[in-house]
């Protein structure tokens, strides 16, 4: 099966869901294509996705959390299991792949899609905002027992990407720390925590407060 871009998306600004007093980008919707480019390193310092909208800045934005990738055989799992439809782009994404297990690429992963090349970074926590945007009772939890959280990456070539682009790896890292393990570290997991302190594969703020559990 091939791994490609099933849908490119962008955020269309509203209200946040969740009740906070600021605008929300979790309402994202398709566009013909995304330009893609590295943002400043700090929350804060706004989206790798041109005219997307962060809305919570003191928890997303920056290098780590350039794009967002999910993919539709998620969407696919949480439509059966909600009895709903959930279109590409319902759960936050930039990306909405096909073809590609993303939760089991491995931390600091490259990509090559259309012409830009990204980096596997970071886990998704899911938060209020979410949660209220879904109306889905334990919503967090839920999400969270699954484990199955899409990721994070960082654009180190910028460029542009169009649905029915190809995923393409590049240069697998020397570790064997995946998304998933990377989420039950920062879910609590010492064990898997362990493993990915010892890696040294995360950026130095996540790697700290791993380290911290462990103490």
């Amino acid at each position: 099966m091939s791994q490609i871009v099933s849908s490119t998306n962008v955020a269309v600004p509203r209200t946040d869901p969740g009740g906070a007093d600021r605008i929300s980008g979790i309402d994202k919707q398709p566009a013909p294509f995304i330009e893609v480019s590295a943002p400043g390193p700090d929350y804060g310092d706004g989206s790798g996705v041109a005219d997307d909208t962060v809305g919570d800045d003191a928890h997303h934005g920056g290098a780590q959390k350039a794009v967002y990738a999910f993919s539709r055989e998620e969407l696919d799992f949480w439509e059966h299991d909600l009895h709903r439809g959930l279109p590409d782009g319902t759960f936050g994404e930039n990306l909405t792949t096909t073809g590609i297990d993303l939760e089991r690429l491995l931390v600091n992963q490259r990509i090559r899609v259309g012409t830009a090349e990204l980096e596997v970074s970071v886990v998704r926590h899911p938060c209020r905002t979410f949660a209220a945007w879904l109306g889905e009772r334990g919503w967090v939890r839920r999400f969270s027992d699954r484990g199955r959280c899409g990721t994070y990456l960082r654009v180190t070539v910028p460029g542009r990407i169009t649905p029915g682009d190809e995923l393409t790896l590049v240069d697998a890292p020397a570790h064997d720390i995946d998304i998933l393990t990377a989420f039950r570290a920062a879910q609590g997991d010492k064990a898997a925590a362990r493993r990915v302190v010892d890696a040294g594969c995360l950026p130095e703020m996540y790697h700290r407060r791993l380290v911290a559990l462990l103490r």
